[in-house]
């Protein structure tokens, strides 16, 4: 890639991510965050064009892609639906944990389902009494023979209920992040629950729920990598899994920024088209300014970590914070210069707004963010 340009290849694939949201997903996205519908047929669909896998190697069905050209493939298909996309989204990082650290034997058994999302997959760390605090999750894994033996509940866990497997954090050894281990679950294992749909602010196209364990009998085959690696693994996932949905806020921010464009371009008042106020331009200006210096920043932050770049860390959570926070904000000024009609569903704004607010919170809050960016800076 050059500096300030993306090559033809990326642009082909942009492009046609870009479509297949216009075409497959954003028609139907109001109806299915009203009806809190999980459109697996449409998520098989677009795997089927190389996004169940982007970054999973090509001998078990992955794209082999970049984190680049991931970023861009997210932010596509976010215009058309920010909740859709981040599933995809957390489904490719669990792929690509699998893909990582797993041998080859769980390579060939689990990737090529996942690739074509025949197989969806969750990621489980978070926990009712683990949040932020993720190195205090609590949920055991008792050695017994050839197997673990499962006990606790994970929280938040998109996808919980119609997912195959659960790639999940759990403890196997002491307290802190080297007792924890990585485990492939499948979702029917005997012994566990699942909590009800929560019932959210936005997000609605995907379920979200509580997974319990109790006494679950998971094959020590079904580890990935060894003992007490678990949370390095975790920790790797969310570094691709911001960049992942910071591109979904800024998808998101731009499909509401063009509607605010196409209504002010239509709305009158005191004799004038909402575009032609000064005062409005300079809005427009500034958001258009905000989310283009965010998406500078994310697609740097994406190219650093396909370059292995020792800072990746550091640069990913200052990109997501960045990109979640303005994809936030532009897609919120987008409602209010919509004015009344902004805050009715069938604008499609507030559905919009609603979806991004969770980005700012999800994949390490954007607190947690100035956290691990600060301890870089100073050394710790």
């Amino acid at each position: 890639m050059t500096l300030f340009t993306l090559p033809e290849d990326q642009i082909a694939i942009r492009d046609m991510a870009r479509d297949f949201a216009a075409e497959r997903i954003a028609p139907f996205a109001l109806e299915w965050d009203e009806k809190k519908h999980f459109p697996v047929d449409v998520m098989r669909e677009a795997a089927a064009l190389g996004m169940g896998g982007v970054y999973v190697r090509e001998d078990v069905g992955g794209s082999g892609l970049t984190r680049l050209d991931a970023a861009l493939i997210f932010e596509a298909l976010s215009t058309g639906c920010p909740t859709t996309s981040a599933f995809i989204s957390i489904h490719n990082m669990a792929s690509w944990m699998i893909d990582s650290f797993g041998s080859e034997e769980q390579r060939q058994e689990w990737l090529p389902r996942l690739c074509t999302m025949e197989l969806l997959a969750s990621y489980a760390l978070t926990e009712p009494g683990s949040g932020s605090d993720a190195a205090a999750l609590r949920t055991t894994a008792r050695r017994d023979g050839d197997h673990y033996v499962l006990n606790g509940s994970k929280q938040f866990i998109s996808g919980a209920g119609a997912g195959d497997i659960y790639v999940t954090m759990v403890r196997t050894g002491g307290e802190g992040p080297s007792g924890i281990s990585t485990l492939i679950v499948p979702g029917d294992t005997p012994g566990i629950s699942l909590g009800a749909n929560e019932r959210k602010m936005g997000w609605n196209a995907q379920p979200t729920r509580l997974v319990a364990f109790e006494d679950c009998r998971v094959p020590v085959a079904n580890r990935l990598g060894d003992e007490g690696i678990g949370f390095k693994i975790a920790m790797a996932g969310l570094d691709g899994g911001r960049l992942n949905i910071g591109a979904c806020s800024l998808g998101g921010a731009q499909a509401a920024l063009d509607k605010a464009l196409a209504y002010m371009r239509e709305r009158k008042a005191f004799g004038k088209r909402l575009d032609e106020f000064q005062a409005l331009q300079f809005r427009l200006a500034d958001m258009a300014t905000e989310l283009e210096a965010a998406r500078t920043f994310l697609y740097s932050a994406a190219a650093a970590y396909d370059r292995r770049d020792p800072n990746t860390t550091r640069l990913c959570a200052m990109a997501k914070r960045f990109a979640t926070d303005v994809g936030f904000e532009v897609a919120n000024q987008s409602l209010q210069l919509h004015g009344g009609y902004g805050y009715l569903s069938e604008y499609g704004v507030e559905k919009i707004v609603r979806d991004l607010r969770v980005h700012q919170i999800l994949e390490g809050t954007n607190e947690i963010m100035r956290l691990i960016v600060a301890r870089s800076l100073i050394g710790r």
